[in-house]
């Protein structure tokens, strides 16, 4: 016997594949270790495991002697979980004791979730969740630190001084304060050579620039060599 096609599984595999592109673009676009293709594997597959899942929940007979019960969502449950494992891939942790991944491994479980909606048959919901998606990860951010807490609207860098005379250690420290450079930690260390090494971590507002900042360091009296990073 042939096997009809069913174009509403292939619609909902199409509808899938869009939506996971949309988000893979958008980490595609910021050089995301998770981007394009494993938003795309991770939609469509999520879909077609739910897909299968539903469909499967009601393809056993039934009569009087035997009755046998299927969960339709019990393969889209497993998904859920089981995402975590390439959620966990992508977070990492930075020399600077720092953790980046967080939002990519977000985005990896809101694939997933929006592939097993598409899978259900609740289209525009999903589509409705990818738009807050992105507003969410594009637009909130840009509001927050335009009218947002002050807290928001600042980033941090981690700067290592190589300051000679100790007397000049209070001195830079000052004159970073009136540069509206707030200091966060600050740690001193006494080198071998005599010299000193003053790791600071500051926060300056977002819309400077981090070599504004470095010039600006370079040139307070008592600073011999300035390194800096942008956290």
């Amino acid at each position: 016997m042939p096997i009809g096609i069913d174009v509403e599984i292939l619609m909902k595999l199409g509808i899938t594949a869009f939506l996971g592109l949309i988000i893979g673009l958008e980490r595609e676009l910021k050089r995301k270790p998770v981007g394009l293709k494993t938003s795309l594997v991770i939609s469509i597959v999520s879909c077609l495991l739910t897909i299968v899942s539903i469909e499967s929940a009601y393809m056993f007979p039934h009569n009087d002697n035997i009755n046998i019960t299927m969960d339709p969502l019990r393969l889209a449950a497993q998904i859920v979980s089981g995402i975590g494992f390439l959620g966990a891939g992508v977070i990492l942790r930075r020399g600077n004791d720092s953790i980046s991944g967080l939002t990519t491994a977000a985005l990896i479980w809101g694939a997933a979730g929006v592939g097993i909606a598409v899978g259900a048959g609740f289209y525009w919901e999903a589509a409705t969740g990818v738009a807050l998606l992105i507003i969410s990860v594009e637009i909130i951010p840009i509001i927050m630190a335009l009218i947002g807490p002050r807290q928001l609207r600042e980033k941090e860098i981690k700067l290592q001084l190589n300051i000679q005379n100790k007397e000049k250690i209070v001195e830079v420290i000052t004159a970073m304060r009136e540069e509206k450079l707030s200091i966060k930690h600050l740690r001193i260390k006494d080198l071998d050579n005599g010299d000193h090494l003053v790791q600071l971590k500051v926060t300056v507002n977002y819309k400077r620039q981090t070599t504004d900042v470095y010039y600006t360091i370079s040139k307070i009296n008592g600073v011999r060599g300035v390194e800096i990073e942008s956290l």
